[in-house]
């Protein structure tokens, strides 16, 4: 039988309590075990050993001379032990895993996270980008960037920024296209996604409840990031949110031909459980990132 089946750890956690305080009312004290309780754990480890551990006294007890031998190692490894879970806690206190959608870490999260870690350089930050919301009580992760409305029972949820969409194509396909007199012009071009439910929007907040968009070629490129770099090459018309766009919108890089935007009320919060917002590292990004998206909004 191996050595570990063997070794009676809750024994002799009661033995180095016992043998530290010279009290088994104090040992079950400190421990939240009952007097017998603690006398028992005591009687069991010295039924392995073969040996006793203490002399039972009037009013007091003593360690015999297989008691003196045993504590000094004892107490040497419960200490190893917790040192070793304190060492634990720290490497899981000092990493920051944050779930987030690409198109925020691309255009706004990676771009500013680094302030963040000049302020707080015992953090090491850990980004996962994915669409699918985090499941906390299953996935990795401590924070997680998601878009919608705010209402996710057990999450504490702060408000980042609002989330709105409009059509944008590169200078090469506007020319090519030209002119785009309405909105339903938008029909002649390649859509990039029509399926994307904020085409839907879109149409419906310009005027064109009616927009032939079924039956059109679909490209499913997951973020928006890949389907503005296909609109940037001239692919087709992506409908992105103009905030993470600006600097290709300035530069020329694409154009977005109607100054018409369209929003279902959604946005994107930060959100992480309840339990856990008493967490030193989750308060410290909580309180950069609402204080940097304010000074540096999208």
């Amino acid at each position: 039988m191996k050595l570990a089946r063997q070794m009676p750890l809750n024994a002799l956690r009661v033995f180095e309590a016992v043998s530290r305080l010279m009290s088994f009312t104090r040992a079950g004290e400190e421990l939240g075990m009952t007097q017998t309780a603690v006398s028992y754990q005591v009687k069991l480890l010295e039924g392995v050993l073969g040996e006793l551990l203490f002399r039972r006294l009037p009013r007091r007890i003593e360690l015999t001379e297989a008691g003196e031998r045993l504590r000094p190692k004892v107490s040497e490894a419960f200490a190893l032990l917790d040192e070793a879970m304190a060492a634990a806690r720290t490497a899981v206190d000092e990493q920051l895993v944050i779930n987030t959608t690409p198109t925020f870490a691309a255009h706004w999260l990676a771009r500013r996270i680094g302030n963040f870690q000049l302020g707080a350089p015992h953090i090491a930050v850990r980004l996962v980008a994915d669409n699918t919301p985090m499941d906390f009580g299953r996935d990795p992760g401590d924070v997680a960037i998601r878009f919608g409305k705010g209402d996710w029972p057990g999450l504490v949820a702060h408000h980042v920024m609002d989330l709105d969409c409009a059509p944008m194509l590169s200078p090469s396909l506007l020319d090519w296209v030209k002119p785009l007199d309405n909105p339903r012009d938008l029909l002649k071009c390649k859509i990039i996604d029509p399926g994307d439910p904020w085409w839907r929007r879109w149409f419906d907040a310009a005027g064109v409840p009616d927009a032939d968009l079924e039956g059109r070629q679909r490209n499913l490129f997951g973020s928006q990031t890949l389907e503005a770099s296909s609109a940037i090459a001239g692919h087709g018309v992506a409908i992105l949110t103009p905030a993470f766009y600006r600097e290709e919108l300035a530069a020329g890089r694409l154009i977005m031909p109607f100054d018409l935007t369209c929003s279902d009320g959604s946005a994107y919060w930060l959100v992480y459980p309840e339990n856990r917002r008493s967490q030193p590292k989750i308060r410290a990004f909580r309180d950069w990132l609402l204080k940097d998206i304010e000074v540096h909004p999208l």
